[in-house]
C-alpha cells in the first residue's frame, strides 16, 4: 500500500512514515527513489526512536526532521544516498473537520458543488506541490495565508478520527518542538546520554550556586512537568516532578547536587541499570551500609529492601557547604517494567505509586518527586501522566473530567517524548480504568458499611434490655429464662 501511495501520488524523494508489520510497535520508512521504493526500519525501544544503531530521538517527528534536514546522513550500505525530501501527507495531519485529504481540484469542485453551500471551504493536499495544501472555494482554488469566517465542509472520516488519538499524538509531535540550545552546546553534549533527547530551554533544571566560569556548569538533562494547564488554574493542587535522564558516570554529581538543590526527597527510577546487555542507568547510590562521595554531597545508604515489584532504598545526604542536619532520601526503583514493553497489568504500578506518594506527603515541604528510566521520556512520561491523572480522581471525585490525550500533550509540551509508544499510551488507560474501578468498589463498601451502622443504631431495645444496658441488674423472671 505504501509502495503504491509513492508511487501514483510521489515524486523521487516522496516519503512516508507508517507502523510496522512485523515488528508491532516499530515504524517503517518509505521513500521513493525514482520508481523504486526502500523501506527503512525505524526501532521504539520504549526509551528513544532510532534507525537500529543510528542517532536516537525522543520522538519520531524528531527523527524524520532530522534526515530531511541533514542531506545526505542517510545511506544504503552501497554508500548511495537515500533523499527525504517530500512527505506523503497522511489521510489524517489535523482533526481539523474541514480536511479533507487527498483530493484533486475537480473532486474538489465537485464535492463542494454537490454539498456546500455559499461561503462552504475544504483544505486538501496539494497535487501539483507536495507537502502544501490548497484551500478550496466554490468555483475557485485559492491559496492563503490567513483564516477566512466560512462554514467547513465536513469530512466524513471526522468520528473515526475522534478515536485515533496515538496517531494524533504523532501528527502533533511536529508541533511541540521548542529551543533546545542548551543541551546542544559543545561543552554539554557529553553529559546527555542520548545526544539527540535533549530538555526544552523554557522548562529545563537549571543548576544553581555553580563555577559560571565553567561553561554549561549549571546544565543537566532534566525538565520540571508540572500537573496543571499553562493557564494556571488550581495552582493550588499543582504537582510538580522533575523528569530526568538515567545518570551517566560523569553526571552522578550533578545529579545528587539537584536532588539537594530542589529539596527533593523521593526519587523514582522505572529501569533497571542494564537491559539486554545495554547500560541503562549508572549507579548513583553506594551499597548497604556504604558511604560514597558524590562532590559535596556525601550519601549513605542506611537501607534496602525489596518488596512487591520494587526495590526501597533510604538514603541519607549530607552537604558539607551547608550547616544543615543529613537529609533521608527515599530511593523506589521498579525493576518489574519489562524492557521494550510494559507490564502485563497496571495494579502493581498503581501500588507502587501509592506508596511513593505516601512517602512524599509524609515529608512537609518536600520538593518535586524526581522520576527518572533511561532516557527520561518513555516509561518516566508514562508514570508520571498515570499519576497526574490519578491524582485528579482522587482530589475531585469519580465524576470528574480527565482528558488523556490532552494530559499526555500537556506533559509533552514540558519535556519532549513523554510516552513513547502506543502500548504504554494504552496502559495510561489501563490503569485510570483499573483505578476508578477499585475507587468504585471503595465506595461502594463505604456505602455499605454506613448502611450497617445505621441499621445497628436503630435497632429497638425492649425496657428490659435498656435498663441492662443503663447497668440495672436484670430481674429474676429474667435469670430464670
Amino acid at each position: 500500500m505504501a509502495e503504491k501511495l509513492l508511487l501514483t501520488r510521489g515524486v523521487h524523494g516522496s516519503f512516508l512514515a507508517r507502523p510496522s508489520k512485523s515488528n508491532p510497535g516499530d515504524f517503517t520508512l518509505s521513500v521513493r527513489r525514482n520508481d523504486e521504493v526502500t523501506h527503512i526500519k525505524i526501532q521504539n525501544t520504549g526509551d528513544y526512536y532510532d534507525l537500529y544503531g543510528g542517532e536516537k530521538f525522543a520522538t519520531l517527528a524528531e527523527l524524520v526532521q532530522y534526515y530531511t534536514e541533514q542531506q545526505g546522513l542517510l545511506r544504503e550500505k552501497n554508500s548511495n544516498v537515500i533523499e527525504l525530501k517530500y512527505p506523503l501527507n497522511c489521510q489524517d495531519p489535523t482533526s481539523e473537520r474541514w480536511y479533507h485529504g487527498h483530493l484533486t481540484g475537480k473532486e474538489a469542485e465537485k464535492l463542494l458543488t454537490e454539498k456546500g453551500k455559499p461561503g462552504s471551504f475544504l483544505v486538501r493536499e496539494s497535487q501539483s506541490k507536495p507537502g502544501d495544501f490548497v484551500l478550496s472555494e466554490p468555483k475557485q482554488l485559492v491559496e492563503r495565508a490567513f483564516p477566512l469566517p466560512l462554514t467547513p465542509l465536513v469530512c466524513p472520516e471526522q468520528l473515526v478520527l475522534l478515536y485515533s488519538a496515538p496517531q494524533m499524538l504523532q501528527q502533533q509531535e511536529c508541533k511541540l518542538l521548542y529551543p533546545r540550545k542548551e543541551g546542544q552546546r559543545p561543552e554539554n553534549k557529553a553529559k546527555n546520554r542520548y545526544k539527540n533527547i535533549l530538555p526544552f530551554d523554557t522548562t529545563r533544571v537549571a543548576l544553581q550556586d555553580v563555577d559560571e566560569s565553567v561553561p554549561g556548569s549549571d546544565y543537566i538533562n532534566a525538565n520540571y512537568i508540572k500537573s496543571i494547564p499553562e493557564d494556571g488554574r488550581n495552582s493550588e493542587h499543582c504537582k510538580i516532578y522533575i523528569a530526568t535522564q538515567g545518570c551517566l558516570q560523569t553526571t552522578v554529581n550533578d545529579f545528587w547536587a539537584m536532588v539537594y538543590q530542589e529539596n527533593s526527597h523521593v526519587i523514582v527510577m522505572t529501569t533497571k541499570e542494564v537491559e539486554r546487555g545495554r547500560n541503562k542507568c549508572f549507579r548513583y547510590w553506594p551499597d548497604k551500609g556504604c558511604t560514597k562521595e558524590y562532590g559535596c554531597i556525601s550519601v549513605r545508604n542506611v537501607s534496602e529492601r525489596e518488596a512487591q515489584g520494587y526495590y526501597l532504598r533510604e538514603v541519607v545526604g549530607l552537604c558539607s557547604l551547608q550547616d544543615e542536619r543529613p537529609r533521608l532520601v527515599k530511593h523506589y526503583q521498579y525493576f518489574s517494567w519489562p524492557d521494550h514493553g510494559v507490564p502485563n497489568e497496571p495494579g502493581g504500578v498503581l501500588s507502587f505509586l501509592d506508596q511513593v506518594n505516601r512517602a512524599q506527603r509524609s515529608i512537609p515541604g518536600t520538593g518535586p518527586i524526581i522520576v527518572h528510566c533511561s532516557a527520561g521520556i518513555g516509561r518516566t512520561g508514562t508514570i508520571i501522566v498515570i499519576d497526574i491523572l490519578v491524582d485528579i480522581i482522587h482530589r475531585q471525585g469519580l465524576d470528574c473530567d480527565i482528558d488523556i490525550p490532552k494530559t499526555i500533550q500537556m506533559v509533552r509540551r514540558q519535556r519532549s517524548g513523554m510516552v513513547q509508544t502506543e502500548a504504554q499510551y494504552k496502559f495510561v488507560y489501563m490503569a485510570v480504568q483499573q483505578y476508578i474501578e477499585a475507587e468504585q468498589k471503595r465506595l461502594e463498601e463505604e456505602q455499605r458499611n454506613k448502611r450497617k451502622e445505621r441499621d445497628y443504631l436503630n435497632i429497638g431495645y425492649s425496657p428490659m434490655e435498656k435498663g441492662r444496658a443503663k447497668g440495672q441488674p436484670p430481674s429474676p423472671r429474667t435469670q430464670s429464662v
